[in-house]
């Protein structure tokens, strides 16, 4: 079987939420703590037997790309002349740069979530890949993508990571899974419904962005471009998964386990995102609860 060797990051939002802060700066690059937000989805990628990643972006996106390249001479000279003091933030930076093979692509096509994989689709070829998309992050353990392999690796069919979802808020909120649950943690798709609402859920399997795709999902992707209304967006859901599962393709809905799933794209979720992972940051953590107690005396 084909190893998952590649990645297609969706990274072309305006982030319009974040404005005026994102009218320079992508809202991937936003920080959590001393990293953006892309660097932890392209580290865990990488932790998942990744090698090739393909970054869909737009014009205003230059960030990204010199974020991930070799540090310029300026920087290095910099951090040379502070003394073996800056020598760990020279390794780590030149880590970066070298983490995987990266490649950068301009988004084009209508909108939607299949455009990105369209753009790519010349780069991928024949072999299985995983899409994320920049803004989306779940912290788990083994992490999402390193499960999300190991179900392809056993079960060989699209995977779809997914929580377990108890809030009967949650069911308007999420694309809900239907099918026959082969065991607690994975369901055999037959169906994924867009924000049906309790009652008309097949399932408490809530579908939470990214996808690891067969080669297959190619031609469904020209078919369904091509026979795209006008003015109609270019979902995943409408033109790969809901056609594939019709002509009896294989997918699986899997509950990432020991997770924690964080919305970046959101201002407020995003704040707390920052907060949580500055509480789980050794050096900072005892201050920043303290601050936190101090605010609410």
């Amino acid at each position: 079987m084909t190893k998952v060797t590649k990645a297609v990051i969706a990274a072309a939002g305006f982030g319009t939420r974040f404005l005026p802060q994102t009218k320079a700066m992508p809202k991937e690059m936003l920080p959590l703590v001393d990293k953006p937000i892309i660097q932890y989805i392209v580290e865990d990628l990488v932790a998942a037997g990744i090698k090739d990643i393909i970054i869909v972006g737009s014009s205003n996106k230059r960030a990204i790309e010199d974020h991930f390249d070799m540090p310029s001479q300026d920087l290095l000279a910099n951090l040379k002349a502070g003394g073996p003091s800056k020598q760990p933030y020279i390794e780590q930076i030149e880590k970066i740069a070298n983490l995987a093979n990266f490649v950068y692509i301009r988004q084009k096509g209508p909108y939607g979530t299949a455009t990105p994989i369209m753009n790519a689709a010349h780069l991928i070829g024949n072999e299985p890949f995983i899409y994320s998309f920049a803004d989306d992050l779940t912290v788990a353990t083994p992490n999402s993508f390193q499960q999300m392999v190991a179900l392809y690796e056993e079960y060989q069919g699209g995977i779809l990571p997914c929580i377990q979802i108890s809030d009967d808020r949650d069911y308007k909120r999420y694309g809900i899974i239907g099918g026959e649950q082969v065991r607690q943690d994975v369901i055999k798709m037959d169906s994924v419904i867009e924000k049906p609402g309790k009652d008309a859920a097949p399932s408490n399997f809530a579908s939470v962005g990214g996808y690891l795709f067969t080669p297959g999902v190619f031609s469904y992707l020209e078919n369904g471009l091509k026979n795209l209304p006008e003015g109609k967006e270019f979902y995943v859901t409408d033109s790969i998964i809901e056609p594939m599962l019709k002509d009896g393709k294989a997918f699986y809905g899997c509950a990432i386990q020991n997770s924690k799933r964080y919305d970046t794209g959101d201002k407020l979720e995003y704040i707390k995102t920052v907060i949580d992972f500055a509480l789980k940051d050794p050096d900072m953590s005892g201050e920043i609860l303290e601050f936190i107690r101090t605010k609410n005396r």
